[in-house]
């Protein structure tokens, strides 16, 4: 694991195995916040599902300011989530992630404020099927590009998550390429423009109308 620092102070890993960052170089818990829990809106007691959870800080930052928030993460490398014990986090989320930063141990914490992140381990698109149907009311999409993961951004996958969506939920990710949006569109997202951040293009939200 290679630690990155990005221009908003936050670290994030590269990987060497897919030859990417886990986030912006921009900075990693901005892009948290920008392109993921502030793009969508957090209410209190909402159900998540954070699809690729990384060193967790999307679902760490949902957490920031909000209660009984019941996340599910699915991630296939345990080395990244022991990995957050040793990350140096900015004060904007020393505290919430002073929560989490053990999860590893036991895979299934609750903080001071009830909200609850429960992480499977394992192959994410094998996982979310053993998940219950028009559960969620946001997504957290966060694989690693297209590019490297092909099998992540398919018509069938977005079948998957859209079924595990509440009517009126809302999925977020950093891609907004043509052939994504348009898997998207074919399982029956509405799809719009996320936030710029840290890049020329947007983001991209889907919503399950």
């Amino acid at each position: 694991m290679k630690l990155v620092k990005t221009k908003d102070g936050s670290y994030t890993v590269f990987n060497e195995a897919a030859s990417e960052h886990y986030h912006t170089i921009s900075g990693a818990i901005e892009e948290a916040f920008e392109k993921h829990v502030n793009a969508l809106g957090i209410n209190n007691g909402m159900q998540i599902l954070d699809f690729c959870f990384g060193i967790g800080y999307n679902s760490i930052a949902a957490c920031k300011d909000h209660a009984n928030l019941q996340i599910t993460a699915l991630e296939n490398d345990k080395k990244i989530i022991e990995a957050m014990k040793d990350i140096e986090i900015p004060e904007i989320l020393i505290k919430e992630f002073a929560h989490f930063r053990n999860i590893a141990e036991s895979m299934d914490v609750t903080d001071n404020n009830n909200n609850r992140i429960q992480i499977f381990l394992g192959n994410a698109l094998q996982i979310i099927d053993e998940l219950s149907d028009s559960k969620f009311n946001r997504v957290f999409f966060d694989p690693f590009s297209p590019k490297k993961q092909p099998e992540m951004w398919s018509e069938e996958i977005f079948q998957k998550i859209y079924n595990k969506m509440k009517i009126g939920a809302k999925l977020s990710t950093y891609s907004c390429a043509k052939q994504i949006r348009k898997n998207m569109i074919s399982v029956g997202f509405k799809v719009m423009d996320g936030p710029v951040v840290g890049r020329r293009s947007p983001a991209t939200i889907a919503v399950k109308e």
